[in-house]
């Protein structure tokens, strides 16, 4: 699955964290990151990431604020 989040509307709640924290992780700027990713963001301000855990659907329902994109 590609794991895609929007980085400028995360406000770094850690929801994704606490519910599929074998994916995600909280960077220092205080945002929500891939775990494994090189970088922090890309130039459209998002973060990117592969995945097969499947609590990173769940993560992408609870997020508050609807900034994490799941695609099979």
């Amino acid at each position: 699955m590609k794991v895609k989040i929007n980085q400028e509307e995360c406000i770094g709640c850690g929801s994704c964290m606490a519910v599929c924290g074998e994916v995600f992780e909280i960077n220092n700027k205080n945002k929500a990151i891939i775990k494994g990713t090189m970088t922090d963001e890309n130039k459209d301000g998002s973060n990117e990431g592969e995945t097969d855990n499947q609590c990173a659907k769940e993560a992408a329902d609870i997020c508050p604020v609807q900034v994490i994109e799941v695609e099979e």
